[in-house]
């Protein structure tokens, strides 16, 4: 029912072979697929196009790319509960199509977020994430790429890795490893709300090896594990925060953000910008370092 793979991850005796559909043909035996997305936010141009041909950069046409990343055959095999190798091949896929989009000359950004749950947006119950392709850098990132270089240019380091150094000691610490460390933001927006970052600074997935993607992996699934035990598998939005432009390698540092959907923003928020979390960053920390009974 879905349209022909562009990527397929097979298995094949004891080895993983990376392959695509070709015409009508539905490969079998796959761990994972990636498909365009049928009802697409972006599509590809027509004809050849870059970016430089976009003159109004207030009014950007939609052109880009918009997949759809299955993430295993089995339908209830999320990251919280995916084995550890199904989860560090959803994560080479993440990066084998990151490298392929962003090398187009139409694309400015590439967008790597999962919604997990109706009430957060998964139109679709089988385990899945999303790639969207577009012609500009999104504001959130680009407000984050201004800070970032701002900090770097007054102060001679990157502004992610101080905060990283800074939350290993303190009380919002939820976790770390020998490659990734987890914590609850300062002032967080979303109750429970964490992010994820790689220790080494790296602008994006790109630079990962076979060894960080498997950490990487562990990380996601002992992160999503705990916030499905301690909250009873409440739905949730993450989204990775990158750069593929190798003029920001020294000030960017890519991460991910984990959103849990525990709130209802109303007036007040939707006016104002201002929001209530009645869970402080610190109590969610600790709440989650706490051991949690299967």
């Amino acid at each position: 029912m879905t349209p022909p793979a562009i990527l397929l991850y097979l298995k094949s005796g004891m080895k993983i072979q990376k392959t695509k559909d070709i015409n009508d043909s539905r490969k079998k035996n796959w761990l994972v697929r990636v498909v365009p997305n049928l009802f697409p936010a972006y599509a590809p141009p027509e004809g050849p196009m870059s970016t430089k041909h976009i003159s109004t950069p207030e009014v950007v046409p939609a052109i880009g790319h918009h997949e759809v990343l299955i993430e295993s055959p089995s339908h209830d095999e999320h990251p919280a509960n995916a084995s550890l190798p199904q989860l560090a091949l959803v994560v080479k896929a993440c990066i084998d199509r990151l490298r392929e989009l962003s090398a187009k000359p139409y694309v400015q950004y590439v967008s790597i977020f999962r919604n997990h749950g109706l009430e957060a947006g998964a139109s679709l119950s089988h385990a899945h994430s999303q790639l969207i392709a577009t012609p500009l850098v999104p504001k959130i990132v680009k407000d984050e790429l201004a800070a970032a270089k701002k900090f770097h240019k007054e102060n001679g380091k990157c502004v992610f890795c101080d905060i990283v150094d800074k939350e290993r000691k303190g009380p919002r610490l939820m976790l770390e490893n020998s490659k990734f460390t987890a914590f609850t933001p300062y002032a967080s927006v979303n109750p429970m709300e964490f992010w994820v970052f790689p220790r080494k600074h790296e602008t994006s997935l790109l630079s990962m090896g076979n060894s960080e993607v498997e950490v990487f992996a562990q990380t996601l699934k002992e992160c999503l594990s705990r916030l499905k035990n301690l909250v009873s598998d409440p739905p949730y939005n993450y989204g990775i925060h990158l750069s593929t432009d190798e003029s920001t390698k020294e000030y960017y540092h890519w991460h991910l953000e984990v959103y849990p959907r525990l709130a209802i923003w109303a007036g007040f928020e939707k006016s104002t910008g201002v929001y209530i979390n009645t869970i402080t960053p610190e109590a969610a920390a600790e709440s989650f370092r706490q051991p949690v009974s299967n």
